[in-house]
């Protein structure tokens, strides 16, 4: 007998309410002559479909009581655990009835609040999270596994490369060590042709030279006699008269050597003795001089302002005519007057005594000597 097991808002160990809908199969035992006992006693004079009741009614009781014990999640997530409590609880009872239950299974899952699909939601967002992670793990590990590959193909490529390049320098060495062999037996074959070559044009030469050195010898044996013969020429002819010229020329030279050296002798004993003379001279006039200093020192000092009024007048001719030369210059002297004073020699012979004048008073501010006091006092002691 098939049995549809329904349990409508039932409130599970969380205390959400879930309605659970079972599908049992059911049978009286008639092989067991015990449980047909108990099955005769229990259901004598019931119909079928009161004992289909019956039997329901004790499966949905049991049904109701293990979702009571167990959560929304188990129940949903955990069908098998659920079934099999149901079956083994509800087993028991309905044994003892005489009917056995050959299967149950959960036919449905719901709820009024939403509560399963949260759950479904919640489950599909970490399903999809999950999927997101495995997708970047998956792209992640292929990236990295791409990497590695990328990484192998290029450490083979330069792996690759490297051999080649290898392969390359040992094939370039070795065509550059046939190169040189090659070139260094050609340029010994070149070297051995060029130098048989050049012994050749050497012996050539040489036979050539041979020739010629014997012209020669025989040119100069030639020359040296035609030599001989025009230097016995020469000596009968040009040698002996050139030779007594050339003597009589060396005396003659000699003879003016000598009369040069003697003029320049005497020219050089006459300088010194004239140099000698005037540094005499000097000496003495030096010394004359210095004894005049000396004279004129002691009279400056016995004299004092005397001896310089002496000196000064002594040097004031030549002072007027330093002042007069100017005018001895000129060619001709044009007077401007001012129309107050006169005009003419007088007038130019007055400025010139005007400056005269002034020399005392020069003479005064450049050596400290009075030179008018200087007579009046020498003219009273007189």
């Amino acid at each position: 007998m098939t049995l549809t097991i329904e349990s409508p808002k039932v409130y599970t160990q969380q205390g959400v309410p879930i309605s659970v809908t079972g599908i049992a199969q059911v049978k009286i035992q008639g092989q067991n002559m015990e449980m047909l006992r108990s099955a005769c006693e229990q259901f004598l004079g019931k119909t079928t479909k009161q004992i289909m009741n019956i039997a329901k009614e004790t499966l949905e009781g049991h049904q109701r009581a293990i979702m009571c014990t167990m959560s929304v999640e188990e129940i949903y997530k955990d069908r098998k655990k659920f079934s099999k409590q149901v079956f083994e609880v509800a087993s028991s009872d309905l044994i003892n009835m005489g009917i056995t239950v050959v299967s149950y299974t959960i036919k449905d899952i719901n709820d009024d609040q939403g509560y399963l699909k949260s759950l479904g939601m919640a489950r599909t967002a970490q399903v999809k999270r999950d999927a997101r992670i495995g997708e970047a793990e998956a792209r992640r590990d292929s990236q990295i596994k791409e990497a590695l590959a990328e990484e192998e193909r290029m450490a083979a490529r330069y792996v690759n490369d490297t051999e080649i390049a290898k392969a390359q320098r040992d094939f370039e060495l070795k065509k550059a060590a046939y190169d040189v062999e090659v070139n260094t037996k050609k340029a010994e074959s070149d070297l051995a042709f060029n130098l048989q070559a050049a012994k050749t044009r050497q012996k050539i030469k040489e036979e050539q030279m041979q020739v010629k050195v014997i012209e020669r010898t025989q040119e100069i044996q030639v020359q040296e006699q035609e030599i001989l013969r025009k230097e016995r020429e020469l000596e009968a002819t040009v040698r002996r008269p050139a030779e007594a010229e050339k003597y009589r020329l060396e005396k003659l030279a000699e003879a003016n050597r000598n009369r040069v050296i003697m003029e320049a002798e005497a020219e050089a004993e006459a300088i010194r003795l004239r140099g000698e003379a005037e540094a005499f001279a000097i000496e003495a006039k030096a010394k004359a001089e210095a004894e005049q200093m000396a004279k004129k020192a002691d009279a400056f000092k016995e004299y004092r302002e005397a001896a310089m009024v002496d000196m000064v007048l002594d040097t004031l001719p030549k002072l007027a005519a330093e002042v007069a030369a100017p005018l001895t210059q000129c060619n001709r002297v044009v007077m401007v007057s001012d129309g107050k004073h006169d005009v003419g020699a007088g007038r130019l012979t007055g400025e010139v005594l005007d400056i005269i004048a002034q020399v005392p008073h020069v003479v005064t501010k450049l050596t400290g000597v009075n030179i008018t006091n200087s007579l009046k006092i020498a003219q009273a002691t007189m």
